[in-house]
């Protein structure tokens, strides 16, 4: 599956437009054996300074813990990004056709009492305006740990 093979779906999905302003996300972290592991709430703010996207994004998940990362994202061209974030290793990259973005990037989860250094290779779909639904797959050294689904409105 490639980004441009939805070049021709709508709503089209624009990044800078969909996350500029509030957003809320519900979701879950189910692991690869399908069991449901963790229950999330994300708080997002974005804002367009200098061409590129600030997003802060506050994440409540339901054993009590909270996370914070502030992505900061810049538009290549029509179709491609690229981001940094506080806890990202090196660049993120995405690419968007039609209603669909791709965004990739690997990042340190802590898992126990061990770092694990993992990818993500999340895949956004634009449902409507306000309406989005995001699925990341998270791998470590190409096998798969499990899937993060969320659902995105924006206010």
């Amino acid at each position: 599956m490639k980004p441009v093979d939805y070049a021709d779906t709508l709503p089209e999905f624009d990044l800078f437009d969909f996350f500029e302003g509030e957003q809320q996300a519900w979701g879950v972290f189910i692991d690869r054996f399908g069991k449901l592991r963790k229950r999330l709430q994300v708080k997002i703010i974005g804002t367009i300074e200098n061409d590129q996207l600030k997003l802060e994004e506050s994440f409540n998940y339901d054993d009590g813990t909270t996370e914070h990362r502030t992505w900061i994202i810049t538009r290549i061209d029509k179709h491609q990004y690229t981001g940094s974030a506080n806890d990202i290793i090196g660049m993120a990259h995405g690419e968007a056709y039609g209603s669909a973005l791709q965004w990739q990037y690997q990042m340190d989860l802590t898992i126990g009492s061990s770092d694990w250094r993992v990818h993500f290779n999340d895949w956004m779909f634009l449902l409507d305006r306000n309406t989005m639904m995001n699925k990341a797959v998270v791998t470590k050294l190409g096998f798969k740990l499990g899937e993060v689904i969320l659902f995105f409105r924006k206010e």
